[in-house]
């Protein structure tokens, strides 16, 4: 009987002293953009032209319903060019391993 105490203590005990690891202990690895720049189109083109419009927009004197229609635009361009013009995201992880691979077969 005491065996078996000891046993449930000794495990009880062992079970819930276990390192646990915190978020601030695992890296993470930043991704890095390989394509940067949208797709070259006329398309492309104008609404980069309206994103830098809005940026050159005195903004104090619009009213916040009209502040919040600029956001949605600026939003709605910042998606349609992403779409266009997405690229391949690698991690740095990715490319450490990608070297690795290159270094070992060449």
């Amino acid at each position: 009987m005491k065996k078996i105490a000891l046993l449930l203590m000794t495990t009880t005990l062992l079970l819930s002293f276990q390192p646990y690891q915190s978020a601030a202990a695992t890296a993470t690895t930043p991704t890095t953009a390989v394509a940067l720049k949208p797709v070259e189109s006329a398309e492309a083109k104008t609404l980069m032209l309206r994103l830098d419009e809005i940026k050159a927009m005195d903004k104090s004197t619009l009213k916040s319903s009209e502040k919040k229609s600029l956001r949605k635009e600026v939003r709605s361009i910042k998606k349609q060019l992403s779409e266009m013009g997405d690229g391949v995201y690698l991690s740095v992880g990715a490319i450490i391993i990608i070297i690795l691979l290159l270094v070992i077969l060449l």
